[in-house]
């Protein structure tokens, strides 16, 4: 090779590798992309206040729906609360299984007057798709009661199914266990039992709250 070819060659290859280098997308680097747009967040409310560690995505069904569940299982329901509920909705529990908005007030509106205190302490929320104007969102969540003056702490998950922004069906899971039915049990009649057990439950109480009529401090204006 001549010399003045020799020089030339050797002062690109100089220039070549001060470039810095371009790393090519990776798998990894389009998941953590994709991961963003992920419809989940997480809290930790204390006597400190409400801490969040990782703010809700704009847009979603969850941060919309979520202040009158706390209100809900907070004891300080009012009418405008239970407007997240399609008419025809159903909430069930291992105690109650009510049918219609009236019964799901007549259900939450009891519960100041079993419980001393109840709320939400600390939950993590996901917001999951499933077709068009539908979706499931999974509340992971402990609820703090005060029965006859002793706490009482308890881990659930809150299922709600989601059609065109109402809520058609809630479920809470205590210790997050599916509720107990003839599709669940391995004996049929025990489920049917438990499901006419929680009927009942759900009736009487209904009856005892006026059938869902809003108290006077709760009306809506």
């Amino acid at each position: 090779m001549r010399p003045s070819l020799l020089r030339r060659f050797t002062a690109t290859s100089a220039a070549a590798r001060s470039l810095p280098l371009q790393p090519a997308p990776t798998t990894a680097g389009l998941s953590a992309l994709l991961h963003k747009h992920e419809q989940g967040f997480s809290t930790v409310m204390d006597s400190g206040g409400l801490h969040e560690k990782a703010p809700p995505p704009a847009g979603g069904v969850a941060e919309r729906i979520l202040p009158h569940l706390l209100n809900m299982y907070g004891s300080c329901a009012t009418a405008r609360d239970f407007e997240i509920y399609a008419p025809e909705a159903t909430f069930e529990d291992p105690l109650m299984r009510a049918h219609g908005v009236k019964q799901i007030k007549s259900s939450f509106y009891a519960l100041p007057k079993v419980f001393g205190e109840s709320k939400i302490v600390e939950y993590t929320v996901h917001e999951n798709p499933t077709g068009p104007g539908k979706a499931e969102i999974l509340i992971d969540n402990k609820q703090h009661y005060k029965v006859f003056g002793k706490p009482v702490d308890l881990t659930t998950l809150i299922r709600l199914q989601v059609e065109d922004g109402k809520v058609v069906r809630h479920e809470d899971w205590w210790d997050k266990k599916p509720l107990k039915n003839r599709e669940t049990v391995g004996f049929p009649l025990a489920g049917r039992i438990a499901e006419a057990t929680r009927r009942g439950a759900m009736l009487l109480t209904h009856a005892l709250m006026g059938f869902g009529k809003d108290p006077p401090t709760t009306a809506s204006s």
